[in-house]
């Protein structure tokens, strides 16, 4: 039997603190994640990830792109003198530290644009980022708008991957990104969606359109991807981002008081969020996942799902009849 998941925040127990900050083992290069994620499991404080952290390769480019990426929905939104504001200048010290570089925001999350610029200028992080963030506007003024105002509060002159978000106003917004890509304003453009719901018009638009990206909802609790969009994806060659790897949380709730399976430890795994999380990025389709957390103990113990072993398919369909 696999041990039974301990208290999160008793990760901090394994990388001491120094000073008044925190100390985390490096990693080797390498929608969203709400309050109720736990601390990972105890562990000796020797121990260390080995090896490089996984990476895949974005279809139309070849450029490659670490597994575990950050989402910025809630846990980015907050005020810029609050101390939930010092503590992402840690979250992200941690991240780039482990060999992270995506992070995807949106002009809808609240002010987390601001808080996305004003990290990356005050840490000196925006070379290091692949930074992916969204248009959602009714009209060709207002998207207008909303790109120049996105550019102001990221900091920026230009990013790496803007995004329609959830499909809205597609064919103006998806025209509009094509535009500022041929004038080298972002280098690739996609879709997004959050819902199984949307899933057929998803993969219908991939065919349609052929993005670079696509952005969409995949867990072990909401496999339904892997039948609708992952396949289109794959065969069009166009990159893929999953979101509510977590199910905003619920995920941790039905995993309470759970055993990690007996084989966990055979792929490296020693909480639920990595469990979570490699499943996600075990699918050959995904490029990376980005859940957000506003706590570094628990950005180090998502980075350490991008290590190691993926889950094999016997694996996959365990862990999918375990939360089904």
């Amino acid at each position: 039997m696999g041990a039974i998941m301990t208290g999160r925040r008793e990760f901090l127990s394994t990388i001491g603190l120094v000073g008044a900050g925190l100390a985390f083992p490096r990693l080797a290069a390498c929608a969203q994640e709400p309050s109720p994620q736990p601390p990972p499991k105890k562990s000796s404080g020797a121990e260390r990830v080995a090896g490089k952290m996984l990476t895949r390769k974005i279809p139309s480019t070849g450029q490659a792109l670490p597994v575990i990426g950050v989402g910025t929905s809630g846990s980015y939104e907050v005020p810029l003198t609050s101390a939930e504001y010092k503590s992402l200048e840690t979250v992200l010290r941690v991240f780039f530290e482990g060999g992270g570089s995506v992070i995807d925001t949106s002009p809808n999350y609240s002010n987390a644009e601001d808080v996305v610029g004003a990290l990356l200028a005050g840490g000196g992080w925006r070379d290091q980022t692949f930074l992916a963030t969204k248009l959602a506007a009714d009209d060709r003024a207002a998207l207008e708008h909303q790109w120049a105002d996105s550019l102001r509060r990221l900091r920026v002159e230009r990013v790496e991957l803007l995004q329609v978000h959830n499909l809205r106003n597609l064919d103006q917004a998806l025209g509009y990104a094509r535009e500022l890509k041929a004038r080298g304003l972002t280098r690739y453009i996609g879709i997004t969606h959050y819902l199984d719901s949307a899933q057929a018009e998803v993969a219908r638009v991939l065919r349609a359109e052929r993005p670079d990206f696509v952005q969409i909802n995949y867990s072990v609790q909401s496999p339904r991807a892997a039948d609708t969009v992952f396949p289109v994806a794959q065969e069009l060659g166009v990159a893929v981002l999953v979101n509510r790897a977590f199910e905003d949380g619920r995920l941790f709730t039905a995993a309470q008081n759970r055993a990690l399976p007996a084989w966990a430890a055979e792929i490296g795994v020693t909480s639920w969020a990595q469990m979570f999380l490699k499943f996600a990025i075990s699918h050959s389709a995904v490029t990376a996942v980005i859940p957000a957390t506003g706590k570094p103990e628990r950005q180090a113990d998502n980075l350490r799902a991008g290590v190691g072993p993926l889950l094999d398919a016997r694996q996959q369909s365990e862990l999918r009849a375990m939360f089904a």
